[in-house]
């Protein structure tokens, strides 16, 4: 992603992350939070029956669960359970800690990025429903309880805390978010200070303007495929 892109989009800001975010007013934050409640039950709604179709593809293509369920951190620090339809296999963990010890690089990228361009656990339906974000879905529900927002910073787990730094507190000021400006961004493109840039910047800079203009460009993001993996 460019940096004029940054700036038309986000607004202009200092590269140094400031360690404190202020959280949003009462008001704010009931406005963003009746927009979630309306935008996720009726996407809910009106996306159920593709739900139920990416649920038996899951199904029939690959055995085990349709859903994977991930401990997440939120808003002021909690850990919350973050849905996704499951994409890898179901022995994940012990395929990543085998590969990872059998090649140092792609060992490297995983410590710095904490994720893989040829992940050896995505399954063969998996890396279409990534591609196209259809993963992401039910995280919906997360929405409606309370966990998450539509916009907002990517549900992080504990071990990517120490990768922002002094700016966990802006991310742990507001409820994560199913899109946000990484993913608009490029997403898997960009690299990770960036993202905690971009995650900052939104905390500090936020309106409802600006949530509706990234819920607007999340549409061509996805559809044109923009960084997935």
């Amino acid at each position: 992603m460019t940096s004029q892109f940054r700036s038309e989009t986000f607004g202009k800001r200092d590269d140094a992350v400031r360690p404190a975010a202020r959280e949003a007013s009462p008001m704010k934050s009931v406005a963003k939070r009746t927009l979630d409640v309306v935008l996720s039950g009726l996407a809910l709604v009106f996306l159920f029956p593709l739900l139920a179709v990416v649920a038996l593809c899951i199904r029939f293509t690959d055995p085990g669960p349709v859903l994977f369920a991930q401990e997440r951190i939120g808003a002021r620090g909690r850990r919350f359970k973050c849905y996704k339809f499951r994409s890898m296999v179901v022995d994940a963990q012990e395929r990543l800690k085998a590969h990872l010890e059998a090649n140092p690089e792609a060992a490297k990228e995983w410590a710095r990025d904490h994720k893989l361009q040829n992940d050896p656990r995505i399954t063969g339906i998996g890396r279409f429903l990534r591609k196209t974000s259809l993963d992401e879905l039910p995280q919906l529900v997360n929405i409606l309880r309370g966990d998450m927002s539509i916009v907002g910073p990517r549900p992080i787990v504990e071990d990517e805390i120490s990768k922002y730094g002094a700016a966990f507190s802006a991310y742990a000021a507001v409820r994560p978010g199913l899109t946000g400006a990484w993913q608009v961004g490029g997403r898997s493109d960009t690299s990770y200070d960036l993202r905690v840039q971009l995650d900052v910047d939104y905390v500090e800079r936020w309106s409802l303007g600006r949530d509706i203009k990234i819920v607007l460009l999340t549409v061509p993001a996805v559809l044109l495929n923009r960084g997935a993996v």
